[in-house]
């Protein structure tokens, strides 16, 4: 079988697959083929990938010549034209957004699976590309914040005086949010978490911060982890006590999110103005529409003196770990399709597989996104 792997376009600066992972592919037979410049802005030279087993090629010959195809971000317009049926693509495509790659694929006989459609189980953590890349989101935007901050997270205590504090708000305890409560807390700020799942108090709280909590909330285990739509009444108490919480915070890091749907809108525009000025919002949901109103995908926005920075691809702007965390998990996925004698093996009886493939001879497999399909007909 040969792979593949495709150089990332646009502003993505991460790669797929490292040397290493090229490494041990190449051990279990499986022939891989590696665009020119593929991870450059990952800091990873094409003499590191020949020096792996690998064959640095033209994207031209990786289109015509590999059986499965292989990048982060979905398929450029034009690329996809290029996909064979018989070709394999594997991305993280945003299926249930991107509902017309989802469709031509389909109608084309392409077998597709998308990375962020990995069953959310225990064996499938291993594999999870949006907890690994979401650490990093997690990480980066407190960073972010800080510098944008004209006042400094820890207390200081000098003869000039002391320095109170930064009050952080953290909206969504999710794993980004979590690792931004860690990363916050570990630069010397007090932080406060909100989210409108229960279970995840104790978890906020190992972690130093306060959880806010708004009693009522609608929770549902089959959500996979994430949050649910909320009742109306549920939504005001909540809305307030985000008002009242964000008024009295100098960083307000959103993440909130749920698959398939507009970010749920958690912070008004109301709400900024009674933020004081110099006061900074990480939109970590700004692909989706953002958590908070004023938010502009990829933008930096100034409203009343705060900041509102809407960043919806921050582990590109940590590429090489951000890579490598990837890397392993499309590493533990590709041991699922690929047998030991290095021939793709596409065992639709494993849920993972199965949960993963987005469209395979014709057919729609993932159930969310066919459910998706059906109700855009």
């Amino acid at each position: 079988m040969i792979l593949g792997l495709l150089k990332e376009l646009g502003d993505e600066t991460r790669v797929a697959l490292l040397p290493d992972n090229v490494k041990t592919l190449v051990s279990q037979n499986v022939e891989v083929l590696v665009e020119e410049g593929a991870g450059l802005r990952a800091f990873t030279a094409d003499s590191d990938y020949s020096g792996a087993g690998a064959k640095v090629v033209s994207r031209e010959v990786i289109f015509e010549k590999a059986d499965l195809l292989l990048q982060i971000q979905p398929p450029a317009k034009g690329d996809d034209k290029k996909i064979r049926k018989g070709q394999v693509w594997i991305s993280a495509m945003n299926p249930l957004w991107e509902t017309g790659l989802v469709g031509f694929f389909k109608d084309q006989g392409i077998t597709s699976f998308s990375l962020d459609s990995i069953p959310r189980t225990t064996r499938a953590q291993a594999m999870d590309i949006l907890s690994s890349q979401a650490t990093v989101a997690g990480y980066v935007s407190v960073l972010d914040a800080a510098l944008a901050l004209p006042t400094f997270f820890p207390m200081f205590m000098t003869a000039a005086g002391t320095i109170r504090p930064a009050n952080v708000l953290v909206l969504g305890a999710g794993v980004a949010g979590l690792q931004a409560i860690a990363t916050a807390r570990k630069l010397g700020a007090q932080v406060e978490a909100f989210d409108v799942r229960s279970a995840v108090r104790e978890e906020v709280k190992s972690l130093g911060a306060r959880f806010v909590e708004v009693e009522g909330a609608v929770e549902d285990k089959a959500a996979g982890g994430y949050a649910v739509e909320q009742t109306e009444e549920f939504r005001q108490k909540q809305q307030q006590a985000i008002n009242d919480h964000a008024a009295k915070s100098n960083v307000v890091i959103c993440t909130a999110q749920i698959p398939g749907r507009k970010a749920p809108l958690l912070l008004p525009a109301n709400a900024v103005e009674r933020m004081k000025p110099g006061s900074v919002v990480i939109d970590l949901a700004a692909s989706s529409g953002g958590n908070c109103e004023l938010t502009r995908d990829n933008e930096t926005v100034v409203h009343n003196g705060v900041t509102i920075i809407g960043q919806s691809n921050y582990p590109a702007k940590m590429p090489l770990d951000a890579s490598r965390m990837f890397g392993k998990n499309v590493m533990n996925f590709l041991a699922l399709i690929i047998s030991k004698e290095g021939q793709l093996n596409l065992n639709f009886e494993d849920d993972i597989v199965k949960g993963t493939c987005i469209t395979h001879n014709g057919e729609l497999f993932n159930e969310r996104v066919k459910s998706v399909m059906e109700n855009i007909k």
